[in-house]
């Protein structure tokens, strides 16, 4: 009965354990499942990436969430599940190829519901960011730095409500930051540095109440920045290399690191920021600052670097001043210090100190000082009163130093006129009635312009276009080196004068061109004209070297100006177009080369200088190439040229002029760059345009070209590159070129637009030449992005 009873129990306890072995096998088989979801979404990423060097390793056998971490590639797991991803590629990564789809590439990562942290840096990633990066509703941490992302940062990304860094570092994006930017509740990093945002800072800002660092250097942002004085917990903040001023941003006291360098700066420094108690970096250079300097700064208890050079800062310094010990870097040139060199600067061996071009008593005469006078005389100029005594004794004594001075002035001018007028009466017949005025236009404006400037920064280093300085030149000078100006030397005139080629008594060529003046100037009415001009110097441009002026004797008004030019002897660049080169035709890669310069050389032309230099009316015949074949832009739009032939623009109006020049105002950055479509017109085509209305016509031609075949492309080129080209670099430079020939100016692209293309158009050329020649002429290009025109705005 016992064994008949436990029979039916033992069948029943088996059956048990078979469906709690079946549930277990259930399990254990979802699990995997899981894990090689995750897996193949991995393999996918790769795929997509075009199977990097650094994945080589992943397969479909390998277990990523126990593999080695590397400084590459890293990839955390929790409870069988991918939180932290982190793949960084080399810098200078290429683009990737054509068929790569951002789109794609985020909608796969999107699989990854429990990532926490996701880092993809230096990957050739290119295109716009796509909404559904907000898929990933888990993330806190974003890094995309050093790609090639452009548009602007998607909306969707605002419903990811726990993501408490963001660094898009190093991309294209552009456009204004959105108000919706600053609600994100517990957002630590927002860095957005390199790229191409602009407008004012969102006032929501002020909102990020856990914002630790908030790094926006090299964009186009301008305007007042908000008030960040509730921003407690801010720790450092980069603003460098914008357009934001005048005044100095009002600020918590716990930044460790404050960086406003190269912006539109014209205040005083507050006070309050000598109470900034774990301020380790402080960097105001290349502003307008105005005011006294605190020399509290230097004895900040954390500070180990400072920077508040080119400024217009005041304020007397003593010997006895006192540094913090930690300090490591202190640059305080070109301000309107006087007093003495504290000894804490120039005893320590072990601190960099930079302090020229103020007013200082450093007892070493090779310390490129400025005399006193000159600080006191700008200090006035900028409305920084000294402090004076109000006694009596003082304002007599001033008052007979300047009768003193007026008297004794005109007593020396009286006898200076009568010997100067003696000596020309002897050499009437021998001279011209007009004589030199050599005027130091580095030295005597030199302060007044930096306050009416920003230069960018190519414009501080003219070592590297291995240039002379600028100087004045005398008259005998440019007479001995165009021989009395002999009709050999001469090389042409215009609206802009006349052009001889000279050369110095070193052997250096050089371009001098001649302008006779219309009006009764002074030289101290152009002297502001000149200033700009010895400024812009850059590898792109055929940069001043000097100027001379010549004045009549009975008014002192100017006669002529010679404003003396690099010479560049290898040619136009329609020239090297059209094969009337000796050396033949420029090769396609080359064209494209040569648009980038051209293209830099007009971005340094708008943004190089203050005011900028707009309305140039390019055209083929005013880009030189040098020996090297760099292009250099020849004929640029000086404002004193503007002025003397009173009309804007620089020489003759050419056929192919801008059809809304006449109506447009506030566009004449546009202007140029329709200038520039017309130049690659002739790049594409191999031959100028004769008319405007030729130009539209050829425009309207390439734009329906554009969506036909290969062959329909490289039949409408120059035949001398329609063989050389790859079919997408020449499908871009037409994009770009009927973008610039658009005849609404707001519909134009940038300058740095039109920069992203071509520099994108020379890299899938050099693609294209290697693949080509790995396989044999293969004349299809790996790299083209299906919606290149979304990278314009």
């Amino acid at each position: 009965m016992l064994l008949l009873y436990m029979l039916p129990m033992a069948k029943r306890f088996n059956h048990q354990m078979v469906l709690v072995l079946a549930i277990t096998l259930l399990l254990i088989n979802q699990s995997e499942q899981l894990e090689s979801s995750q897996t193949r979404t991995l393999l996918r990423v790769r795929s997509l990436l075009n199977y990097p060097d650094i994945l080589s390793s992943w397969n479909s056998s390998i277990d990523f969430c126990n593999t080695e971490p590397t400084s590459q590639v890293t990839v955390v797991c929790y409870e069988k599940s991918i939180t932290q991803l982190h793949i960084i590629g080399s810098k200078g990564t290429p683009l990737l190829p054509r068929n790569f789809s951002m789109d794609s590439f985020v909608k796969a990562l999107g699989k990854l519901q429990d990532l926490k942290v996701l880092t993809l840096v230096s990957l050739g990633l290119w295109g716009p960011l796509p909404g559904k990066i907000s898929r990933l509703v888990s993330l806190e941490i974003l890094n995309m730095s050093s790609n090639s992302l452009y548009g602007t940062i998607p909306h969707e990304l605002s419903s990811v409500t726990g993501l408490q860094t963001l660094i898009l570092d190093d991309n294209i994006f552009s456009g204004q930051l959105p108000e919706w930017l600053g609600s994100f509740p517990i957002l630590t990093v927002l860095s957005l540095r390199k790229n191409l945002f602009n407008g004012s800072l969102p006032e929501s800002f002020t909102g990020l109440e856990n914002l630790r660092v908030l790094a926006l250097s090299h964009n186009h942002f301008y305007g007042e920045v908000p008030d960040f004085s509730s921003l407690t917990n801010l720790q450092e903040l980069d603003l460098e290399d914008n357009a934001f001023g005048p005044r100095f941003p009002r600020l918590g006291n716990k930044l460790v690191r404050l960086v406003l360098g190269k912006n539109r700066f014209r205040s005083g420094i507050p006070s309050e920021l000598s109470s900034f108690y774990q301020l380790e970096w402080l960097d105001l250079s290349l502003n307008g600052f105005v005011g006294p300097f605190p020399p509290l700064l230097l004895s900040l208890p954390s500070i180990t670097y400072l920077n508040i050079a080119d400024n217009k800062l005041t304020g007397m310094l003593f010997e006895n001043t006192s540094c913090n010990a930690e300090l490591e870097f202190v640059d305080l040139s070109s301000n309107l210090l006087s007093g003495h060199l504290p000894s804490c600067l120039s005893d320590s061996k072990d601190r960099v100190s930079l302090y020229a071009r103020n007013c200082l008593a450093t007892g070493n005469q090779n310390q490129n000082q400025n005399p006193f006078s000159f600080c006191h005389n700008e200090a006035l100029a900028v409305g920084i009163l000294p402090h004076h005594q109000k006694s009596k004794i003082s304002k007599i004594a001033l008052a007979m130093a300047i009768t003193g001075g007026i008297i004794g002035g005109i007593v020396v001018l009286g006898l200076v006129f009568m010997f100067v007028r003696r000596s020309n009466a002897d050499n009437t017949t021998k001279k011209p009635t007009t004589r030199l005025i050599a005027e130091k236009a580095s030295t005597v404006y030199t302060s007044k312009l930096r306050g009416d400037a920003r230069y960018m920064s190519q414009t501080t280093n003219m070592g590297t276009l291995g240039l002379p300085a600028y100087r004045t030149f005398s008259l005998e000078e440019i007479e001995v080196a165009t021989n009395n100006f002999d009709t050999s030397a001469f090389m042409g005139e215009g609206s802009q004068g006349q052009m001889y080629r000279g050369r110095l008594k070193d052997g250096t060529y050089v371009a001098i061109r001649c302008l006779k003046m219309k009006k009764s100037h002074s030289s101290q009415s152009f002297m502001h004209h000149v200033e700009l001009i010895s400024r812009l110097r850059y590898r792109h441009l055929v940069s001043a070297l000097g100027h001379c002026f010549e004045c009549y004797l009975d008014d002192s008004s100017v006669s002529r100006i010679f404003l003396i030019f690099e010479y560049v002897p290898n040619g136009t660049l329609r020239s090297w177009i059209s094969g009337g080169h000796e050396r033949g035709s420029l090769t396609w890669a080359q064209r494209i080369s040569a648009a980038i310069g051209i293209a830099k050389g007009i971005q340094f032309l708008h943004t190089g200088i203050v005011p900028g230099v707009y309305s140039n009316h390019l055209k083929t015949t005013d880009i030189l190439m040098d020996q090297n074949l760099v292009a250099k832009i020849s004929s640029y739009n000086l404002p004193l040229l503007a002025e003397n032939v009173d009309k804007v623009g620089h020489g003759t109006s050419a056929p192919t002029k801008d059809p809304s020049t006449s109506t447009r105002v506030s566009y004449d950055d546009k202007s140029d760059v329709y200038d520039f479509g017309v130049i690659l017109l002739e790049m594409i085509l191999g031959r100028p345009s004769k008319s405007k209305n030729q130009v539209q016509i050829l425009k309207n031609q390439l734009e329906a070209i554009m969506a036909t075949d290969d062959v329909t492309r490289r039949r409408v080129a120059d035949p001398a590159v329609r063989t050389s080209c790859s079919d997408q670099s020449l499908k871009t430079m037409m994009e770009i070129c009927v973008r610039c020939l658009v005849k609404s100016p707001a519909e134009r692209p940038s300058v740095e637009d039109v920069l992203w293309n071509l520099q994108f158009a020379a890299q899938v050329q050099d693609a294209w030449k290697v693949d080509s020649q790995s396989s044999e002429g293969s004349p299809v290009s790996p790299f083209e992005p299906p919606h290149l025109r979304v990278a314009f705005r």
